[in-house]
């Protein structure tokens, strides 16, 4: 996430104009590239000092720091010692206090011989867990300037979205999978029925708790985007002390992620596991149809239908990130709409608020009891 002053954009009629890099941007890219990669296995304060200096070509001031984020997150600084730091330096301080302080080369010498290393070595490694002097270490393979360009791009959008109090998405194609994924990360997210429907997120400025890894939450859900046949983002956003609207649509270079998998949540596959033992009569179907509620659509996680008695069914929803007035709507949308075989299984470390006895809520902490879960269905779990 870059810092507010740091992210390439302007505003113009209300409107968040990002400066996205582009073909224009390849060469100097190709440049900083190089230039980067030139200081593999060297200290990273010596690549920082670099970066400080002008590259030997005309750059946008603006674009080459996020550039720059991009790249420090590619080529890492890494440890590289023979022997721990903290043992050499406990080895020569403590040879030091045996020779009083007075002799520096004895110190060495004895040090030396204790670690098997020679005094140069000693020097080196004394220091050498300081991320200045960590060595920096080139990525399995090189990404292109165009690569970098695409996440570049994609930490601006990220970096601006940090600062949405809304954002709706209109999206045809792959729209479950769009849901899922901010489901998933526990946003606030629901889905207006419609052609094509709309998926109304809160933004981090809504959030009051936990307002760093929502925002990073909601950058995430970006990547997912290009996977649709086509969408439209609107974000309510505030910048610079004043409310703008930020617009992406198909076409924006953004940096797709790989297709999503049919777990990507360590909680629901762990819930999956545990109720398919827990409940063995009962079926646990994935991603069922989505459920009209009012003038919205319901995208439960799981179908739960008992194998002889197919009538008994219920949905379950996760909930991530949840505030009071959230969950108070959704419950009254539920009511409203007849729906009562819907579960509400919340994170209890997201929120804190009194939930009413009468729903069918189940609190959890990192897992999801299915026990609890049948017992909101009104049911038994097998011995």
């Amino acid at each position: 996430m870059l810092p507010e002053a740091d992210i390439p954009f302007r505003i113009m009629d209300g409107r968040v104009l990002p400066a996205f890099l582009d073909a224009r941007d390849v060469p100097w890219l190709r440049v900083l590239v190089e230039e980067v990669d030139r200081f593999r296995a060297r200290p990273a304060r010596e690549l920082l000092e670099r970066l400080r200096q002008p590259l030997p070509c005309a750059t946008p001031p603006f674009k080459l720091r996020a550039a720059i984020a991009v790249m420090l997150r590619l080529w890492k600084s890494e440890l590289c010692a023979k022997v721990p730091p903290e043992r050499a330096r406990e080895s020569l301080f403590c040879a030091a206090a045996a020779q009083d302080n007075s002799n520096r080369a004895a110190a060495f010498e004895t040090t030396s011989q204790a670690l098997g290393l020679a005094p140069a070595d000693i020097e080196r490694t004394l220091f050498a867990d300081l991320p200045s002097e960590k060595l920096v270490a080139a990525p399995a393979s090189i990404p292109s300037a165009n690569d970098i360009a695409l996440r570049t791009n994609q930490v601006i959008l990220r970096s601006l979205l940090f600062h949405a109090r809304r954002v709706r998405i209109k999206a045809e194609g792959a729209t479950r999978p769009l849901v899922r994924q901010a489901k998933l990360r526990g946003l606030l997210c629901s889905v207006s029925e419609g052609n094509p429907p709309i998926l109304d997120l809160s933004g981090p400025f809504t959030v009051f708790r936990h307002t760093l890894l929502y925002g990073r939450a909601l950058g995430e859900l970006i990547q997912f985007l290009p996977h649709c046949a086509y969408f439209k983002l609107r974000a309510d956003c505030v910048l610079r002390g004043q409310a703008a609207f930020l617009d992406v649509q198909s076409g924006d270079p953004i940096f797709p992620a790989e297709e999503p998998k049919p777990f990507d949540s360590k909680l629901e596959e762990r819930f999956a596991r545990d109720f398919k033992r827990a409940a063995p009569d009962w079926d646990l179907v994935r991603e069922p149809e989505p459920v009209p509620a009012g003038r919205t659509l319901i995208f439960p996680d799981f179908l739960l239908r008992h194998r002889l008695c197919p009538q008994r069914r219920f949905l379950v929803e996760i909930l991530g990130f949840w505030s009071a007035d959230y969950l108070v709507r959704k419950l009254a949308l539920l009511r409203e709409s007849g729906l009562g075989n819907l579960i509400l299984c919340v994170d209890e470390t997201r929120g804190d608020a009194l939930l009413p006895s009468d729903a069918r809520i189940v609190r959890f902490r990192r897992r999801i009891d299915p026990r609890l879960v049948l017992a909101a269905a009104g049911e038994k779990c097998a011995p």
